[in-house]
């Protein structure tokens, strides 16, 4: 098969609907059935739109060990594969939260691609950072359809992508209610040529 030449631009969109936390983690999981060793996760998504959720799902998808919470204070959690999980010896789960780090080469120094070609690896507030690991990606971002993006003094120094490095250091998400939300799923490189189906149930 010819891959495009797309520069930065996604191979295909997806843009899905969800409303309710149980749904957020629904299409996780469903996502997870698709992943394997290597590939990249980039996610965003302002406070509270769920992100943590819809790793959580993740985790629960690839058969790791449970505990998935933000890692803003270690940047790092591997959450290794349970032999007697639902997909056992597949893929650990390395969860990364890059808030804090400003720039590509801060990503570099914690070493990402010690366990790049063995794990799934999820980056939050990834973009413009993690890019340069590898030739594919899936890019999500998590949108809360009745507001609560974060206020303007927590984005000092930052743009759209995230935080600048000014930004204040912040240990939580806000709690994912029962909301509507849009969640959109890129997909780069050749690896990701086809969009994958996802069996979610209820998600439009």
């Amino acid at each position: 098969m010819n891959i495009p030449e797309t520069g930065n631009a996604p191979l295909w969109v997806q843009t899905l609907t969800v409303t309710t936390a149980d749904q957020t983690h629904a299409l996780g999981a469903a996502l997870a059935e698709v992943l394997r060793a290597g590939d990249l996760l980039v996610l965003t998504g302002e406070l509270g739109a769920g992100k943590t959720t819809f790793t959580q799902g993740l985790g629960e998808g690839l058969g790791v060990r449970e505990g998935i919470i933000s890692p803003t204070f270690v940047l790092v959690r591997i959450h290794p594969n349970l032999p007697d999980g639902p997909r056992p010896g597949g893929p650990d789960l390395v969860h990364v939260d890059a808030y804090r780090l400003g720039s590509a080469s801060e990503i570099d120094d914690i070493d990402l691609e010690n366990t790049l070609d063995s794990a799934v690896t999820v980056v939050e507030w990834g973009r413009d950072r993690v890019e340069h690991l590898t030739e594919s990606r899936l890019e999500v971002e998590l949108h809360r359809q009745l507001g609560g993006a974060a206020p303007a003094h927590l984005h000092t120094g930052g743009d759209s992508t995230g935080p600048g490095p000014d930004a204040p250091v912040l240990d939580f998400e806000s709690e994912d209610d029962d909301e509507p939300r849009t969640i959109i799923i890129r997909g780069f490189g050749p690896r990701w040529a086809e969009q994958p189906v996802l069996a979610a149930e209820g998600i439009s």
